[in-house]
């Protein structure tokens, strides 16, 4: 099918695009971008007059529940919760049931992502067999027959340094980027907010900065003698972003991400036990909250990811401590991040969320040139609505957002070229 995007304003951050252009559409790919070419017929018009147009959104860390927990969603549901989000790539960690070691694994999430036709899924392998920590994973299969666009250990710290050493050469040596959660385990402890006053004055067990600050000197010292491609994920302290701007500096190949919730979210968000800002990183100060918008704003923090964690009802009604941590977060992460727009220029925020994401995982994505795949978004920055949990297409209808009011909803969703959803 020929599409045309018409009267739609383009912001394509990739080719410093910043204008009102059509948008031709041919066999999956774009075709032209403002002159309508030779010869062009067309199938069909979408008027996208008052909105604006993106690439489709990259999010580099989404849990989809398949294969193992599907009761809390899978991966049908979660990529149509993409798709009406503005996303068209996910990128899925290696702690599903079974893990990600294996390219058999792999291959089934391929299949029932491609089945489902809403998105694209991509992923990453095992750093560690069975995210154990103890044996390397086969990295060299997981990228030649799985197409993995990394390595990880989730969120599994692999204590021991040698193994994490040998991990990082062996990933290098294959040229696979290691995503990290930096968090040292022992200090992490059973801990389930960030330890600090609040903390403290609730009862509830404390993780502190150090724990994240000391994983990650750790890991920078093994990036410089290994000298592998790494990315820290969700990072959440002051200190961890000063660190790693500080590596960045010095010529370090290190890239890193924060999540949505945690640039608008804080300690003081989780009030009288509110289950639903139980998240790992946890919510940490004020201060803490505004290192990272400035960092973002800096381009020390390369990419904003909705760390995307549904689970069912059950699953956040125990004491805080018990339970399960993680938010629902595909439906509120364009219009979280819009709302960023006055520390950031608005080609910058959309800038973090598609082309810096798409290189970070080395994929063709987040751009609107002419030949690449037709992976869209279009979007109504002037559009306000509340967020409701009834009306989140996800399994996972756990948000600390419910109520707030929020601008920017997303009129059309294009994959390949294909509409995946439209209002």
């Amino acid at each position: 099918m020929r599409i045309k995007i018409s009267h739609g304003f383009i912001i394509d951050p990739a080719n410093n695009i910043e204008a009102k252009h059509d948008i031709y559409i041919s066999e999956g790919r774009i075709a032209a971008v403002g002159k309508q070419p030779d010869g062009f017929t067309i199938d069909k018009t979408i008027d996208a007059s008052g909105c604006h147009v993106i690439p489709g959104i990259v999010d580099l860390r989404a849990r989809l529940r398949e294969p193992g927990l599907e009761n809390k969603g899978t991966i049908a549901s979660e990529t149509r919760a993409a798709a009406a989000s503005g996303i068209t790539t996910l990128c899925i960690p290696p702690d599903t049931t079974p893990v990600l070691d294996s390219t058999s694994v792999v291959e089934l999430i391929q299949q029932r992502a491609s089945e489902a036709g809403f998105a694209k899924v991509v992923t990453l392998g095992a750093l560690t067999a069975g995210l154990n920590g103890e044996q390397l994973s086969e990295m060299a299969l997981l990228k030649k027959y799985g197409n993995c666009v990394g390595v990880s250990n989730a969120l599994k710290p692999v204590s021991n340094n040698l193994i994490m050493r040998r991990a990082m050469e062996y990933a290098a040596s294959c040229g696979l980027t290691v995503f990290l959660h930096a968090e040292d385990e022992g200090l992490a402890g059973k801990g389930c907010a960030h330890e600090g006053v609040i903390s403290t004055r609730l009862g509830l067990p404390g993780i502190p900065e150090t724990a994240e600050t000391n994983a990650i000197a750790r890991d920078l010292l093994l990036i410089e003698q290994t000298g592998v491609h790494a990315h820290f994920c969700h990072v959440s302290s002051a200190r961890a972003v000063q660190m790693i701007a500080r590596a960045q500096y010095d010529g370090f190949p290190v890239t890193a991400d924060v999540t949505a919730h945690h640039l608008h979210l804080t300690e003081m968000d989780i009030g009288f036990f509110d289950s639903n800002c139980h998240v790992r990183p946890p919510f940490r100060t004020q201060r803490d909250r505004e290192a990272l918008v400035a960092a973002l704003a800096t381009g020390n923090l390369n990419a904003i990811c909705s760390d995307h964690e549904p689970h069912d009802t059950d699953a956040k009604l125990a004491p805080f401590a018990e339970t399960e941590a993680g938010i629902s977060t595909l439906e509120t992460l364009l219009p979280l991040a819009l709302r960023l727009t006055e520390d950031l220029s608005l080609s910058d925020v959309i800038n973090r969320l598609t082309w810096q994401p798409a290189k970070i995982l080395g994929i063709d994505a987040g751009t609107l040139s002419v030949g690449e795949k037709a992976d869209i978004c279009i979007y109504n920055p002037e559009t306000n609505w509340i967020m409701k949990s009834e009306n989140m297409l996800s399994a996972g209808r756990n948000t600390p957002f419910e109520g707030w009011e929020l601008k920017g909803k997303v009129t059309h969703t294009l994959l390949n070229g294909k509409i995946v959803f439209s209002t």
